[in-house]
């Protein structure tokens, strides 16, 4: 396989200790701990991480007069920052960048866009928002088959009535996905019945119900069990179809299929940003925080301390290593769940004992490897999905989005395309070496997940070239045990598994005074670990704190999913029928 890995040796470790070093300047600059004598009374708040929903937190809270201070072990933004690729950057033109995992932001994404509407970017009258672009189409490409290429936007026509609903969407998945029209309407109908459920049935019986054994993928066509089954739960949430939650993936399949109009919608239905993460948002995301007088300390937390039913201090250890007892106010959780669930002592856990759910919650991996290409790539004008690969990969082709920096700008100038690669099964067999990835070394990975790529490309046309490839780079959360043979991942992803709900907390109780969460594992109407769910985290908790403090500013808005009207008088039927023991109206056996 051409192409070099880009690999952190002796040389560009030390340059990553200087950018290191940078980093951890640029989080403390200015974040001496807080004058205790001079602080309003009341209003001091930590963020207890930097990430969306820290940083979302961090947002609202200095607006409305907070004295905020975020405490971050790494780097601002989390999963969805930008990885400079660190020795990459060559006569004067800056490193490469890399990245947890592309990003996406589908248009009903309402939480997020509001934020960056709300952060200044030059030129841009609506701000980072502005540096939005939509991707017009998706691949979804098969090995040894046709691939099909999808047009995102606007499409079908107005549906009035059940039947209307089942005929649109099904002759659009049979259009589209070449599926045999009984298993399109098939499908159509259990979108409608999942369209029409209540609540009550939404949160007592679909989310307790694996996704598969919904549509009954063991008994329809392959094609079906591989696009609306498989792929669709992996593409989503990283989870096998068996383990999903019906409730997490319907939620979707509303917004994504059952929305054909993209009402309520902020923006087209699948875009991405026009620009590194960190270059196009976080950066003046971060800037626009301290201007408000938010500060950033580089430290991670060890710990939590319980004073009668309020913390009264968090343990942290900075970049230097020093162990410290910060204080303040109240204090908000934005770390992920598997840091979060590690710090409640049983103390904490006697006041809200429902925080116990969170230890049986699943994490699993879904992370990033990006192709550096010496040549334009002509795979898709928007997202590709490998519909048969092992690993369940997807990508983008990001310089054909990147109109603010080309790639050529980056690096040692000879690149012109970055394929970024999302890697959403871990766990089953590749091609090449017959191993899952978790036990693949770094070099191993690349060359499986370019073998996969190429086996869905270049089956009928050359697509990608080993000669055009000219280096990768795979996320950095990802460390290799030479000894042991296996990775480790320090950022693994929630997965809304089937009964998952009732294991996540909400963002506040009163019997814990002063603790707020907002992480993307707390209860959400988009109920998702994403970014929007981070962002509506983040503002619940926020609301909380206002609730109790008092405050009369403002609360910070909230939206929620797209539910069409036209089903309405079905949901609300639902209600009798779901007390009643019966099925949904539209329910048939499978």
């Amino acid at each position: 396989m051409a192409g070099q890995h880009l690999s952190v040796t002796r040389r560009t470790a030390l340059r990553g200790a200087v950018a290191a070093g940078a980093m951890a300047g640029a989080l403390t600059a200015g974040a001496v701990r807080p004058n205790t004598a001079s602080a309003d009374p009341g209003r001091r708040v930590a963020v207890l991480g930097g990430g969306v929903a820290g940083m979302t937190a961090a947002h609202e809270l200095a607006e409305r007069g907070f004295d905020v201070t975020v405490y971050e072990r790494r780097a601002l933004g989390g999963k969805a920052r930008s990885i400079p690729v660190p020795g990459t950057g060559k006569d004067g033109r800056p490193d490469l960048w890399g990245e947890h995992g592309f990003r996406f932001f589908p248009g009903f994404y309402r939480h997020l866009p509001d934020t960056m509407r709300r952060i200044p970017f030059a030129g841009n009258a609506n701000g980072v928002w502005d540096n939005l672009v939509a991707a017009p189409e998706a691949r979804f490409s098969r090995r040894d088959a046709d691939d099909t290429i999808i047009p995102m936007g606007k499409a079908g026509r107005i549906w009035a009535t059940p039947d209307d609903f089942r005929e649109t969407v099904g002759s659009a998945i049979a259009t589209t996905a070449k599926m045999p029209q009984t298993d399109a309407l098939f499908f159509a109908n259990r979108l409608l019945v999942f369209n029409s459920s209540c609540d009550a049935r939404r949160y007592e019986q679909w989310d307790k119900m694996s996704w598969r054994e919904y549509v009954g993928a063991g008994r329809r066509s392959t094609e079906f069990r591989m696009l609306l089954s498989r792929t669709l739960t992996t593409l989503l949430v990283a989870a096998k179809d068996d383990l999903a939650s019906t409730r997490t993936i319907g939620n979707m399949g509303e917004q994504f299929l059952g929305n054909p109009f993209e009402v309520g919608n902020d923006g087209a239905l699948d875009r991405l940003l026009n620009g590194a993460t960190n270059e196009a948002w976080i950066n003046p995301w971060a800037d626009l925080l301290r201007s408000l007088g938010v500060k950033f300390v580089s430290a991670e937390v060890r710990g939590l301390e319980l004073t009668d039913r309020r913390i009264s201090g968090a343990h942290v250890v900075d970049s230097s290593g020093n162990a410290r007892t910060i204080e303040a106010d109240y204090f908000i959780s934005a770390m992920p769940v598997e840091v979060a669930r590690t710090l409640w002592t049983p103390e904490i856990l006697e006041l809200r004992p429902e925080l116990a759910g969170m230890s049986q919650l699943t994490v699993d991996w879904m992370t990033g490897i990006q192709f550096f290409l010496k040549r334009p790539s002509n795979i898709a004008r928007g997202h590709a999905a490998y519909v048969d690969s092992p690993w369940s990969l997807t990508s983008i082709a990001q310089n054909q989005f990147w109109n603010r920096t080309p790639l050529t700008g980056f690096g040692d100038g000879s690149v012109q395309d970055c394929v970024s690669v999302d890697i959403s099964d871990w766990n089953t067999p590749g091609l090449l070496s017959g191993k899952p990835a978790k036990e693949c070394s770094p070099d191993e990975i690349a060359r499986e997940v370019w073998a996969q790529l190429k086996a869905h490309l270049n089956d009928k046309h050359d697509l990608l070239n080993d000669d055009d490839l000219h280096s990768w780079f795979l996320d950095t959360g990802i460390a290799w045990d030479a000894g042991k043979k296996r990775n480790t991942n320090t950022d693994p992803l929630l997965i809304n598994t089937a009964g998952s709900w009732a294991l996540r907390p909400d963002s506040y109780h009163p019997d814990l005074e002063n603790l707020f969460l907002a992480g993307d594992y707390v209860r959400t109407n988009v109920d998702l670990a994403t970014m929007e769910g981070a962002s509506e985290a983040a503002r619940t908790a926020v609301n909380k704190l206002l609730d109790v403090t008092g405050s009369d500013a403002q609360r910070c808005k909230t939206f929620q999913l797209y539910r069409a009207v036209e089903l309405e008088p079905f949901r609300q039927l639902d209600i009798g029928r779901y007390q009643a023991g019966q099925p949904n109206l539209f329910d048939s056996p499978l």
